[in-house]
């Protein structure tokens, strides 16, 4: 019952609520005066808080909000070890599917014990207190309570004076928990907009036209990989031979120095769908995809995705196909089928009849949990079967990863078979969302962290046309090859690059970011931040052995 008594209750709880406050002390790379405020103004907000009433327990319950949060912070620094809440991460609950979360949470054994062991003591000992009706003295609360308020008003002043002080330092970015509810309505706001995306994106049209001739069989097929990092494939330089069927195709471009403009799925997959960049995200409630595009050009258009469906801008976007399945729809419970299942229903419509055909395909990729990407003869690279997320077991988790790489060569080899035998002009570009940390710098793993990492970003980017494609093109043959070796920003090239590839002229397609044209020109590398602003890399709190690995794989414009 000691616990229980409510002096003693009162530090507990503001000594655990300022656990995640002293921890992004440590992990935030922000001056000092920032970092200082970031643990005063909270623990002096949750002291005054905490003595506006003699009934502790119930105070402590009404702050569970603050506790809540405080919880999602911790396991949150365990996965990427620095940066908060995000509102990329509020979303993301709303589209993670749940098969995903319980992947993740089987996974993340030591951060959830460690928030039960701060947080549960204290709610249990709230529930005690407030049941036997144990009460802070009127004596306590009478002299506490100004101290506290006074107190806060000064951490108040000092912040503010500190705002003004600190460039780039503010008090609804920058300290915890008012980081996290601004957060957390600038979600609620974005999911209000999406939920309304038809109403908004109803009268947009691309205008497009066709340049090709009218009478040739063409198919175009989009592949957007998960969470693939062009580090781990053989094809991009790395030392496993993760890409053996692809190394043998001709006809192949390989772009080495590609980058995501947003480590999250459900920014970067409507990027690549769609005109919109990092520049001017925004506006994509009021666009529509390439889909749309190609449809308007007379093209028959596919979406086949293996995922499932989340209510996002990809669910939008791949219902606008004239034929959209997600394999998900047809499998119960949390199970995912092998990618090799996209490939058999796009044979479907590519052995067809149909004259101009696009096909989209949203893989599972190499998404966590990684051995369950492919099936026991693919487990080439072994042992593959520990899936802990623990830096201690990273050998087996690049070797299922790697295995999940040799899987995505292996469904996009077959499908370039396909194309090959329909006898079309033909081509087919695959691209992941992002990339992936998997303890590289010891620590950090998956992806989606609020602050990225070079992994995260640099993805593979590769292109493949048909011999008769090639004899038809030659100078979009010529501008592939020669583009190859520059920068490419796929959230802003990709889009471009298809409707070049195929001949689709629209005001809304620029030359300039196709690398299928001899106009191509790198732009300057920017990050989608979690407010949607566009974000030069050096500005993104990224680590200087990050910057250092951008350089190394290419020049990056400046």
């Amino acid at each position: 019952m000691a616990f229980c008594a409510p002096r003693v209750l009162l530090v507990a709880v503001l000594l655990v609520l300022a656990v995640p406050c002293v921890a992004l002390f440590f992990t935030e790379n922000k001056p000092l005066p920032a970092r200082l405020c970031g643990i005063v103004l909270p623990v002096l907000f949750y002291w005054m808080m905490l003595t506006l009433s003699r009934n502790v327990g119930r105070m402590v319950w009404l702050m569970f909000f603050f506790i809540f949060l405080s919880a999602f912070q911790i396991v949150l620094l365990y996965l990427f070890g620095q940066g908060p809440i995000a509102v990329d991460m509020f979303l993301n609950i709303l589209t993670t599917n749940p098969g995903e979360v319980s992947e993740l949470l089987g996974n993340l054994l030591p951060a959830i014990a460690t928030v039960v062991l701060l947080y549960i003591p204290p709610l249990v000992a709230a529930t005690v207190a407030v049941r036997n009706k144990l009460r802070l003295p009127g004596s306590y609360v009478k002299c506490r309570r100004p101290m506290a308020a006074g107190c806060f008003l000064a951490g108040m002043a000092l912040t503010i004076c500190t705002a003004m002080c600190v460039p780039r330092f503010s008090m609804a970015k920058d300290i915890f928990p008012l980081n996290a509810c601004y957060n957390l309505v600038l979600a609620v706001q974005r999911a209000y907009a999406t939920a309304h995306y038809d109403d908004t994106s109803a009268a947009f049209n691309f205008g497009t036209s066709s340049e090709h001739d009218a009478d040739k069989r063409e198919i175009y097929v989009l592949v957007i990989g998960e969470t693939a990092r062009a580090d781990n494939f053989a094809l991009c330089g790395y030392s496993r031979n993760t890409t053996p069927l692809l190394a043998k195709e001709s006809g192949l471009t390989v772009f080495k120095t590609a980058l995501s403009q947003s480590n999250t799925t459900h920014k970067s997959v409507p990027m690549l769908l769609s005109a919109v960049s990092a520049e001017n995200y925004d506006s994509i409630y009021y666009h529509k995809s390439i889909i749309t595009a190609f449809r308007e050009a007379g093209f028959y258009t596919v979406f086949l995705s293996n995922q499932k469906r989340n209510h996002s801008f990809i669910d939008f976007f791949g219902a606008e196909a004239d034929r959209c399945m997600f394999v998900s729809d047809s499998i119960s419970g949390d199970i995912t089928a092998q990618d090799d299942v996209l490939a058999d229903y796009a044979k479907k419509d590519i052995d067809g009849s149909r004259r101009k055909i696009f096909i989209v395909l949203h893989t599972y990729g190499s998404h966590f949990t990684y051995n369950e990407r492919y099936t026991k003869d693919g487990s080439y690279f072994r042992p593959d079967t520990d899936m802990s997320a623990l830096r201690d077991n990273r050998a087996s988790l690049i070797n299922a990863y790697d295995n999940t790489i040799r899987h995505t060569d292996r469904m996009l080899a077959r499908l370039i078979g396909m194309l090959k035998d329909s006898g079309a002009e033909a081509a087919m570009l695959y691209t992941s969302d992002h990339g992936e940390d998997i303890f590289d710098d010891g620590s950090s793993f998956l992806h989606a962290s609020p602050v990225p990492s070079y992994f995260q970003l640099h993805v593979p980017l590769l292109i493949w046309t048909s011999d008769a494609y090639r004899a038809a093109y030659p100078d979009a043959a010529r501008a592939l090859r020669t583009n190859s070796v520059k920068p490419v920003a796929t959230s802003l090239s990709v889009f471009h690059s298809m409707l070049d590839i195929a001949g689709l002229s629209t005001p809304y397609r620029r030359d300039s970011l196709s690398v299928a044209s001899l106009h191509f020109a790198p732009a300057p590398p920017l990050y989608l931040n979690d407010h949607n602003e566009a974000e030069r890399l050096e500005d993104t709190g990224m680590t200087d052995a990050d910057m250092r690995m951008f350089e190394k794989i290419g020049s990056w414009p400046r």
